[in-house]
């Protein structure tokens, strides 16, 4: 196992923790190691606060079953994205809005709906 897939795992099989206000949130350093760990299309804002991907599908009822999937890693891990869906497309965005930035935990969930877009192509 290649040391980029080993580190995609190993943040898939973490747990969400729950920030409290006093948690800092990651440094633009930080940030960009735990970018490197999960899939190339996901993209830090300007100001280092939320990460963002687009996901394509053949209909409307691919992109559905995938939001309804996603929602699902968001409640086991009390964890929730903001979504915009459309026909094609399901954009998921997070961002740890207790510390007004970027926790582990955004990173987690990302990994984990990476590997559940594994599933679908």
């Amino acid at each position: 196992m290649t040391q980029d897939i080993q580190s995609k795992s190993q943040l898939r099989e973490k747990q969400c923790i729950t920030c409290s206000v006093s948690t800092p949130p990651l440094s633009k350093t930080e940030s960009e190691s735990l970018l490197n760990q999960i899939d190339q299309e996901w993209a830090i804002n300007m100001d280092s606060t939320a990460i963002t991907r687009s996901f394509q599908f053949r209909d409307f009822y691919q992109t559905m079953a995938f939001a309804n999937a996603v929602a699902w890693i968001a409640n086991q891990q009390d964890h929730h994205p903001e979504l915009v869906i459309s026909y094609r497309v399901c954009q998921v965005s997070y961002c740890t809005h207790s510390i007004k930035g970027l926790s582990e935990n955004d990173f987690i969930c990302a990994a984990k709906i990476d590997h559940l877009q594994d599933g679908i192509n």
